[in-house]
C-alpha cells in the first residue's frame, strides 16, 4: 500500500498472497482490500484473461470468514483503471466474437454486483470506460477530489458502446437524461460533479480515500436515495417517449448520421428502460459486437493506435533538451493563445514580448478571459487562476530573455520581419535559445538564411484557436539539429498537442491539402451554388463546418494569402478561380471584422441559425440555385484534397500516411470515422479515386488529373494504410474505453 494512503486509525492488514493483476488482503476488522496492479503497465486495463482472476478473487474473498466487505482500489499511482485493451477489441474476426467478449464483461460484473456483501470502488485518477463499467457494478463509489481523477465512458470515441454493463446500470444510477449526455459526448466527469449527479456516493481528499471506502464498507449496505425529480419523470411512459425523441433528434443533428454508435446507445438503453435490464444486456452485447465490425469503429480505433504511436516518438533521434522558460513573441490572438497553453498546459513560465503595452494587456486578458470561464463553470479555483496567471509576464524589451530556452515567434507574416526577430533573439537571449516561428506559409530555410545559428531555428505551427485545436506542425528545414527537433516536439506535447513533424514546403501539410478543397467550393460557388448548399454537403460528409463558413472562421484575409506562395511553388493547379477576388476587395475579413459570406451580428432567434450574406451572390454576379447534388459537391471539394495528400507523401512533405491522417484529422477536421484522407482512399480503392479524379478532369479541368504517385498505387494495388491495429506493429495496450 501506497504511504500516503496509509492511515494511523487503519489497523495492520495481512497480506494474501497476489493473484496476477488482482491481489486481496484482509483488515483486523474483516474488510477484503482487493488492489488491481496490472504487471508491467503504467496505467491498468481489463484484459479478456482477468475475467477468470476476478472470479478466482472474489471466490477467495468469500471464503474468509466474517467478511464483512470489499474494497477496490488501484496500485497505481495516478489511474484506477483506463479502460480496456483496444487490442483485444480489435482482435475480434465477427460480431459474435466481440459479442461474447461483451457478454464476459458482463458476466464478470454481474459476479461484483450480486456480491453478498458490500464492495465499494476507491476512485483515484482516470476511470473510464471499462474501469467506469466495473464501479457501476460496485454497491458504492468513492472518489478522490485530485484533478487526475475522472469518471466517463468514452467508447463512442472510438464507434462503440459500452459492452459490460455501462448502458443499463449508469442509466438507473444517475437518470436516463445525464446518462446519454455521458455515453453520446464520451465526455468525462470530475469528481465534485460526479458527486452531485450521484455517479460517487463521496468524494474526499486522496489522502483519506481509503479509509473512507472502509468505513462505508463497515457501515453496511445503504439505500440509496431516489433519483431527482427530474430524472424520475423522465423514467415515466410520456417522460421517456419525450426524452427519446429529442435525444434522437439532437444527436442526428450533430452526426449526420455518420457514427453507428450514437443510434446504438439510443436503442439499447431504451430497450432496458422499456424491456428490463436482462433484455438491455442482451441488447448491449448484440450492439457491441455489431458495431466493432463497422468501418467507422475501425477508422477510429485507427486513428486512436496512430496517436497512441505518434505519442511515443520524439520527432528526432536526439534527446530534447530541458525547457524551462518559454518566450513569446507578438501578443495577438496566437501570441497570446501559445502563452496560454504554455502556462495553463505545459505549467511553465512565460515571457510575452511585445513592442507595445497594449499587444501585452491583451494576452494577458486573453488568458484571464479563457481561465475566467473555467472558474465559473467550477473546473477551476480562484487559487489556481491566480497561479497560472502569475505564469505569465510581459516586456516591451527583450528584459527576461537571457533565461528563455525556447522562443515562439508569432509576428505578422513578413519575411523580413521574422528574419529581423532571429537575430534580435539571437543578441539578446541566451546562445542554447531555439527560435520556433509559428508561420503558416513561410519557408523556414528562409528565416534562417540569415541567422548565425540556423541549425537552432525551426517552424512551429499553430493552428487557431490554439487553446482548442489539437493540432501542431513542426517544421525544420534542412540545417536544423536533430535535438532542435526534439526539443520543438516535447514542448509541444507539454502544450497538449499532437506534434507531426513535416517537411519545409510551402504551405507544410495541412494548408496544402485544405487550399484545394477550399478553392474548389469557391469555383462550385461561382458556379451559382448557394454558399450554404455547400457547407451543408461536405458538413454532411463528415466535416464539423463547411469550406465557405471555414474560410469565415479563420478570416478570409488570412485564408486566402496562402494561395499565391503554392502557386509560386506548385503552379496554377492551387491559383484561385477568377473573380473571387471580389470578397477581398470588399473588406469582408469574415467574423472578425462582421462582414464575410455570413451575417454577423444579429440577436435574438435569427442569430441562431447562420445566415448567408444575400450581397455576396452580386458582388460575385451570381444567381444562387443549387444545381449539384451534396454528393457532388463533396467529391468535387474532397478528391483534390486526396490527391494532393498522396502527393505530399510521396514529396516526404509528411513523413507516413498515419501523419497524413492526424494531421488531417486533428487539423483541418476531415472526418475522423473516415480515418483520414489515406484511410479513405484505400476505403475506395485507390483505382476508384484514380477513376474518379479521371471522369472530374473531364468535366470541370486539368486540376483534377490524379497524381503520378496514386496512378501507381492503383496499378499496383499498393495501399496507403495497412492496418487498424497499433501503427508500426506495435502493440498499444493503453486505452481510454
Amino acid at each position: 500500500m501506497r504511504d500516503n494512503m496509509e492511515n494511523p486509525n487503519i489497523p495492520e492488514i495481512t497480506p494474501a498472497e497476489p493473484v496476477s493483476a488482482f491481489s486481496l488482503m484482509f483488515t483486523a476488522e474483516h474488510i477484503g482490500i482487493i488492489t488491481i496492479d496490472v504487471p508491467g503497465e503504467k496505467v491498468n486495463t481489463l484484459k479478456a484473461e482477468f475475467a477468470q482472476q476476478i472470479c478466482t478473487i472474489l471466490q477467495k474473498a468469500q471464503q474468509y470468514p466474517s467478511l464483512k466487505g470489499l474494497v477496490l482500489v488501484s496500485g497505481k499511482s495516478d489511474s484506477f483503471i483506463a479502460g480496456a485493451d483496444i487490442t483485444m477489441i480489435s482482435g475480434c474476426k465477427s460480431a459474435d466474437e466481440a459479442s461474447n467478449l461483451a457478454r464476459k464483461g458482463q458476466t464478470v460484473m454481474s459476479q461484483i454486483a450480486s456480491f453478498p456483501v458490500p464492495v465499494v470502488a476507491a476512485i483515484h485518477g482516470a476511470c473510464l470506460g471499462g474501469g467506469l463499467e466495473l464501479a457501476l457494478a460496485c454497491h458504492s463509489r468513492v472518489c478522490s477530489l485530485d484533478d487526475k481523477t475522472q469518471l466517463g465512458l468514452p467508447e463512442v470515441q472510438l464507434g462503440l458502446l459500452p459492452g459490460s454493463g455501462g448502458t443499463q446500470r449508469l442509466p438507473r444510477l444517475i437518470g436516463a437524461p445525464k446518462a446519454l449526455d455521458m455515453m453520446l459526448t464520451g465526455r468525462s466527469i470530475r469528481a465534485k460533479q460526479a458527486l452531485r449527479m450521484g455517479l460517487v456516493d463521496d468524494a474526499v481528499p486522496y489522502s483519506i480515500l481509503l479509509q473512507t471506502a472502509l468505513e462505508r464498507v463497515a457501515k453496511g449496505r445503504q439505500s440509496r436515495p431516489p433519483l431527482p425529480w427530474q430524472a424520475r419523470l423522465a423514467g415515466g411512459p410520456l417522460g421517456k417517449s419525450v426524452l427519446f425523441h429529442f435525444v434522437r433528434k439532437q444527436t442526428r443533428a450533430k452526426t449526420h448520421g455518420n457514427y453507428p454508435a450514437t443510434e446504438k446507445i439510443i436503442d439499447v438503453v431504451k430497450t432496458g428502460l422499456d424491456q428490463g435490464s436482462g433484455n438491455g444486456y442482451q441488447a448491449e452485447a448484440k450492439a457491441f459486437g455489431e458495431l466493432v465490425m463497422t468501418p467507422e469503429s475501425a477508422a477510429l480505433r485507427g486513428l486512436f493506435f496512430a496517436s497512441t504511436s505518434l505519442k511515443k516518438e520524439k520527432g528526432g533521434d536526439a534527446e530534447p533538451l530541458p525547457v524551462r522558460r518559454v518566450g513569446i513573441l507578438g501578443g495577438g490572438l496566437m501570441g497570446g493563445g501559445i502563452a496560454n497553453v504554455t502556462a495553463t498546459k505545459a505549467g511553465l513560465p512565460v515571457r510575452i514580448k511585445d513592442i507595445n503595452q497594449e499587444g501585452i494587456r491583451h494576452a494577458l486578458k486573453y488568458s484571464w478571459d479563457l481561465l475566467e470561464k473555467k472558474v465559473r463553470s467550477r473546473r477551476l479555483t480562484r487559487n489556481e487562476q491566480q497561479r497560472q496567471m502569475m505564469l505569465i509576464s510581459g516586456t516591451t524589451d527583450y528584459s527576461g530573455f537571457a533565461q528563455i530556452d525556447i522562443v515562439v515567434e508569432a509576428v505578422f507574416e513578413d519575411l523580413s520581419l521574422k528574419q529581423s526577430m532571429v537575430a534580435e533573439i539571437e543578441n539578446n537571449a541566451a546562445p542554447r535559445t531555439i527560435f520556433a516561428s509559428n508561420t503558416s506559409s513561410l519557408p523556414i530555410h528562409k528565416i534562417a538564411e540569415q541567422a548565425s545559428r540556423p541549425e537552432q531555428v525551426i517552424g512551429l505551427h499553430y493552428f487557431s484557436p490554439v487553446d482548442k485545436m489539437p493540432l501542431v506542425e513542426v517544421i525544420p528545414h534542412a540545417g536544423t539539429s536533430a535535438q532542435t527537433i526534439s526539443t520543438t516536439v516535447s514542448l509541444a506535447k507539454k502544450h497538449g498537442k499532437t506534434a507531426i513533424v513535416v517537411g519545409d514546403s510551402a504551405g507544410f501539410y495541412v494548408n496544402r491539402i485544405l487550399a484545394p478543397y477550399i478553392n474548389e467550393a469557391a469555383r462550385c460557388l461561382l458556379a451559382g451554388e448557394p454558399v450554404d448548399h455547400i457547407d451543408k454537403a461536405l458538413v454532411n460528409f463528415g466535416f464539423p463546418v463547411g469550406p465557405i463558413q471555414l474560410l469565415d472562421e479563420v478570416g478570409i484575409d488570412v485564408g486566402t494569402k496562402i494561395g499565391p506562395i503554392l502557386v509560386d511553388a506548385f503552379g496554377e493547379r492551387f491559383a484561385a478561380p477568377s473573380g473571387f477576388d471580389a470578397v477581398l476587395k470588399d473588406d469582408r475579413k469574415g467574423r472578425k471584422n462582421g462582414k464575410g459570406f455570413y451575417l454577423y451580428g444579429l440577436k435574438g432567434r435569427t442569430a441562431k441559425k447562420k445566415q448567408v450574406d444575400p450581397a455576396i451572390y452580386r458582388l460575385l454576379n451570381v444567381t444562387p440555385k443549387a444545381q449539384q447534388s451534396e454528393e457532388e459537391i463533396a467529391q468535387r471539394c474532397v478528391m483534390l484534397m486526396l490527391n494532393e495528400a498522396v502527393r505530399c507523401l510521396d514529396e516526404q512533405v509528411i513523413r507516413s500516411a498515419r501523419d497524413g491522417d492526424l494531421g488531417a484529422v486533428f487539423g483541418i477536421g476531415f472526418p475522423p470515422f473516415r480515418g483520414g484522407p489515406f484511410r479513405y482512399i484505400d476505403t475506395l480503392g485507390a483505382a476508384n479515386v484514380v477513376k474518379t479524379l479521371d471522369q472530374l478532369a473531364q468535366r470541370y479541368g486539368e486540376h483534377f488529373r490524379p497524381c503520378e504517385g496514386l496512378v501507381r498505387r492503383a496499378e499496383q494495388g499498393e495501399p496507403c494504410f495497412l492496418t487498424d491495429g497499433p501503427a508500426d506493429g506495435t502493440g498499444e495496450k493503453v486505452s481510454k474505453v
